[in-house]
């Protein structure tokens, strides 16, 4: 390493993350020439998880993957066992999870504008952003009966149905959020501030959105037009009017700009679904799972997520995997990270709106595929390095 260069860690615990990752940055003054990212702090056994578990009891364990997108991974992990059995879904219950996934879509940019402005030291549109969220909270809560894990996704429907005295409670908080969500617009997209501290800053070209497979609002901002809603169907989105919202300057702006006018095509989803959403039932009631392979995807406010679920024909997975849309994002950091400020490095990385829970899937093989540590060791291995730790620093 050239004697100019620093090295700066950042991680794996850090008062700016809410999750545990490790970035070492490598860098000539403020400018960054390398970077070196280690994830695999947080495996939490998931996919092993819902393997022991029933198909019922399995979409409770997905919810918990990611608090924010505790609709999309139910969404399309009963996808995933409908596509096994050709389980047909009532149109109610279609029109229910088109709703749940858009609220969800608002609450997590709400929350993703929020964090970015705090990163920036806009406190202001960190306090706007967090406020301004609770009437789609409130929604949530009245449509699922929870603000976070709804627990509302089933195979073969939903488990609980939107009442018709709910919908005029529905639409005036959406109108209160909508007024609230223009202004907050004017207020982010107009000012010269943020304008001068975001443009130019994390440089995605369209390009290498492409070559590293990106995917959601990461991959629109860089001119990359996909949308799993619009080129894959599922829910009742081919049925509605809606836009898919892009950017071509690839920029921490761009991402910024695609989220929040994102959010405006969500309340229009909202409103239509819930002016066409026919009478009937909400759940067909399968009653067996066939053997079989199946996957289900849909578009998460992160972008892609894929469930993939084998089946020998009894009542719980043999195979459940699971790819979140961080798992394809977080590549690009390199790509815009390096040759940027240092002061830059963290309003970059969380333009990814990474999520390292939905991400962790870690374990170390040899070139037969047999696991080499298990359990056992990897307590045995940091219990060894808390205690060499110890003796360095003279801690008893």
């Amino acid at each position: 390493m050239s004697s100019n260069r620093s090295t700066i860690p950042i991680g794996p615990y850090h008062p700016l993350q809410e999750e545990p990752e490790f970035w070492k940055l490598i860098v000539e003054g403020e400018k960054v020439v390398d970077v070196d990212v280690r994830i695999g702090y947080n495996h939490r056994g998931i996919e092993k998880l819902s393997e022991a578990k029933s198909f019922d009891q399995s979409i409770f364990i997905v919810e918990r993957i990611c608090g924010i997108c505790s609709s999309s991974h139910p969404i399309a992990c009963v996808q995933a066992v409908e596509d096994i059995c050709n389980i047909e879904v009532p149109e109610r219950a279609l029109y229910i999870r088109t709703i749940t996934q858009e609220l969800e879509r608002i609450h997590s940019h709400m929350l993703w504008l929020g964090l970015a402005g705090h990163f920036i030291g806009y406190n202001t549109v960190f306090m706007w952003s967090w406020k301004y969220r609770e009437p789609i909270c409130e929604i949530m809560e009245t449509v699922t009966g929870n603000r976070q894990n709804y627990a509302m996704h089933k195979v073969g429907g939903v488990r609980r149905d939107i009442e018709k005295e709910h919908i005029p409670y529905i639409l005036t908080k959406l109108d209160e959020f909508l007024k609230q969500l223009d202004m907050l617009k004017g207020a982010v997209l107009d000012d010269p501030v943020i304008h001068a501290r975001l443009k130019g800053v994390g440089v995605l070209s369209r390009e290498a959105a492409i070559n590293y497979s990106a995917v959601g609002p990461v991959a629109r901002a860089s001119d990359f037009d996909i949308d799993v809603r619009r080129d894959h169907p599922y829910g009742v989105y081919s049925r509605l009017k809606w836009n898919v919202i892009t950017q071509k300057e690839g920029d921490v702006f761009a991402k910024a700009v695609v989220r929040i006018l994102e959010m405006f095509e969500s309340a229009s989803i909202i409103r239509q679904c819930l002016d066409k959403m026919p009478d009937g039932p909400i759940d067909s009631r399968p009653k067996d799972i066939e053997p079989g392979e199946g996957i289900g995807v849909i578009e998460a406010p992160r972008g892609e997520c894929f469930h993939y679920i084998k089946c020998d024909g009894t009542n719980s997975p043999v195979r459940h995997k699971v790819r979140a849309p961080t798992y394809m994002n977080f590549p690009t950091f390199r790509e815009t990270v390096i040759g940027g400020s240092v002061s830059d490095a963290t309003i970059i990385m969380a333009a990814i709106d990474p999520c390292y829970c939905c991400t962790e899937r870690m374990m170390i093989v040899d070139g037969d595929n047999k696991e080499l540590l298990k359990a056992g060791d990897l307590i045995r291995l940091s219990q060894e390095k808390t205690r060499r730790i110890k003796e360095r620093f003279g801690v008893i």
